[in-house]
């Protein structure tokens, strides 16, 4: 059905006030200002009902609204209900603006609304109702109600939150609930994405946050409550919120986790894949896009880990900001929930050594010197230059030193690593960050000698023989694009990978040169 307003609450409303000047100058009856609301439209009835809450069309649009979101309750008889009950509140759920802060509910609306929810397939689950983190750990994985497993790990079991945890559990609950209004008798996956999109993305306007906020702040773009406060969130972030509605919607989802990344998908009984990128409003990117040199597979997330890496995106933001104590902390906050994680036991290895816990770092270092993900083609070189004495704590942390828009960032990390590899010339990801930021201030031919000197040290690193190759290419140095090209082949063939940047740079190669 095509949305007669297709924006958020808080816009309707300005809509819906112009109209109603347009039509006192025409002097159109209220009635036909009521009849452009979309029937299926929730925020659109509050929304007609908050203007005119004492005309017959107001009430009218009152009951339509509770009749939407009571389309699954038996014992939710709007006569019965509404006469007693202070709507306002969950009319501010429903048609808050990104100002508005989440109101905090009474047990009487809390009980309202947890009966128009009764029928959500999230009332199933084995996780839904505990209030205990230990309990929650010890379900299996599919048995975790996902928001509220993330709500209490987050602000804890005291009953003293136990209200707010609830507020946002209901606003989740009238948020599904308002999707299933719109879907059809015995919906499809598709339909239910199709559905959950449209209101998350183009209703409620959730989007990805400037990266000069997200980049400082990641955890408030991480977490649930900020998410439903701000309607703003990192890849993280929104798909958490997607996967909570999911559960609720009896739609099963699936968190994929390429590097520094997270998407949400669905694999239909067929075997059809349909992925959902939350950072670009739910688009389904193809799956090889997720895939780079250096990962050969998509590695797949529990919703228990799910839970661990919100603390994983908080810690980073500690690390950013040099606060390594705080980091720990996080990071073993994540350890119950992400047992044996290779990234979770090698970050907090680094911060143990950024601390000045030497011994601490190296024994969660040791173990991973030589291991390989499962999604991955090599292992950390940083561990094992570090453990070989050719690297020291200061050298990694210049590594990993972040950098912004600005020129000057880059070139302070630049002077920083250009000091590293002057005392650690061995140190292989020192001098392969080097040529990034090369690379950043548009140097190419800076870039190549330096990339030349890791190659030197690891010739069989397939991103650094790609990357020779790539900018062979852009020199016109077709000889050794072909040379570097080949060699970057022959790894990822043993390892049966054809990443599609490989492919790309064979495609425009063999147009410039053909090769022989």
């Amino acid at each position: 059905m095509t949305h007669m307003f297709n924006a958020s609450p808080y816009l309707f409303r300005i809509l819906l006030i112009l109209t109603m000047l347009c039509a006192s100058v025409q002097a159109t009856p209220l009635q036909a200002l009521y009849a452009t609301l979309d029937p299926t439209s929730v925020a659109q009835h509050f929304a007609f009902y908050e203007l005119y809450p004492k005309t017959p069309e107001g009430k009218q649009a009152l009951r339509h609204a509770w009749d939407l979101l009571s389309r699954g309750c038996y014992d939710c008889d709007p006569e019965l209900v509404l006469p007693s009950l202070d709507v306002q509140p969950i009319i501010a759920l429903v048609n808050r603006s990104n100002a508005e802060s989440i109101p905090t509910l009474t047990d009487e609306q809390l009980a309202v609304i947890d009966r128009l929810a009764g029928h959500l397939s999230n009332r199933k689950l084995l996780g839904y109702g505990l209030w205990s983190e230990a309990q929650i750990l010890a379900l299996q994985p599919e048995e975790i109600d996902l928001a509220r497993g993330l709500l209490v790990a987050e602000l804890g079991e005291s009953a003293d939150v136990r209200r707010s945890i609830q507020s946002y559990e209901a606003m989740m609950d009238l948020m599904a609930l308002q999707i299933y209004a719109r879907l059809p008798a015995n919906a499809t996956p598709e339909q239910k994405i199709f559905y959950i999109n449209d209101y998350v993305f183009s209703e409620m306007r959730f989007r990805f946050p400037p990266h000069s906020l997200y980049a400082k702040e990641i955890d408030v773009y991480t977490f649930l409550p900020s998410v439903l406060d701000g309607r703003k969130g990192v890849c993280l972030g929104v798909s958490i919120l997607y996967l909570s509605l999911a559960q609720r919607l009896d739609l099963h989802l699936e968190a994929i986790t390429p590097p520094g990344h997270i998407y949400v998908r669905h694999v239909g009984e067929s075997g059809k894949v349909i992925n959902i990128e939350t950072t670009a409003r739910g688009v389904d990117l193809p799956s090889k896009v997720y895939l780079s040199v250096e990962s050969k597979a998509l590695k797949q997330r529990t919703l228990r880990e799910v839970i661990g890496l919100a603390f994983v995106n908080q810690a980073s933001v500690s690390w950013q900001n040099d606060d390594f104590a705080k980091a720990v902390t996080l990071y073993e906050k994540a350890g119950p929930y992400l047992p044996d994680d290779y990234l979770l036991q090698l970050f907090l290895g680094y911060n143990y050594l950024f601390l000045g816990e030497e011994a601490k770092g190296r024994s969660l270092l040791m173990p991973l010197r030589d291991r390989v993900p499962e999604e991955n083609l090599t292992p950390d070189s940083i561990v094992a230059d570090y453990l070989d004495g050719k690297a020291d704590v200061q050298a990694i942390r210049a590594v990993f030193q972040s950098v912004d828009a600005r020129r000057q960032s880059i070139l302070d990390k630049q002077r920083q690593l250009q000091e590293v590899v002057t005392k650690w010339p061995q140190f292989r990801q020192g001098i392969m960050h080097l040529a990034v930021t090369w690379l950043q201030l548009g140097r190419e031919k800076e870039a190549l000698g330096v990339l030349t000197r890791v190659h030197e040290l690891e010739p069989q690193d397939p991103l650094v023989c790609y990357y020779l190759a790539a900018l062979h290419y852009q020199r016109h140095n077709y000889t050794q694009a072909w040379h570097y090209l080949g060699l970057a082949e022959e790894v990822l063939k043993a390892h049966h990978h054809a990443p599609e940047a490989v492919r790309q740079l064979r495609t425009m190669l063999t147009q410039a040169c053909p090769e022989g």
